[in-house]
């Protein structure tokens, strides 16, 4: 069983940042691919970002220049830092280890439990 403990959520207002961090066992970055998907109410989980074993990335087209995935394998831990947040991007956010690739919903092979971020004026 892999536990996934992610932290960071919030509230924000549009424009603003934050950055979203993923607590893994030791050696999940090394076996797993490693991402992020979201779920805004009465909405479908979705997929937000993705960083392969070997460090190739890939971003859902609504968060690509403004959302950045990244890894520290020494601290166990991955990021997602948002920027220039809009209205839509409130939503709860999952950590997702997955061991294919492209990472989707369905193929999901652990989820945390979630970090709720709200974008508001």
């Amino acid at each position: 069983q892999v536990q996934l403990v992610e932290s960071g959520g919030g509230l924000v207002q549009p424009g603003s940042s934050l950055r979203l961090s993923c607590l893994a066992p030791r050696g999940t970055l090394r076996r797993y691919a490693m991402g992020w998907f979201r779920q805004a109410p009465g909405e479908e989980r979705e997929f937000v970002a993705g960083s392969k074993w070997n460090n190739i990335e890939y971003y859902a087209d609504s968060v690509k220049g403004r959302f950045t995935i990244s890894k520290d394998n020494a601290k166990n831990t991955i990021y997602l830092q948002m920027n220039n947040l809009v209205l839509g991007d409130t939503a709860v956010y999952f950590c997702a280890a997955d061991s294919s690739w492209p990472m989707t919903v369905d193929g999901v092979d652990y989820w945390g439990k979630g970090t709720p971020v709200t974008v508001s004026s």
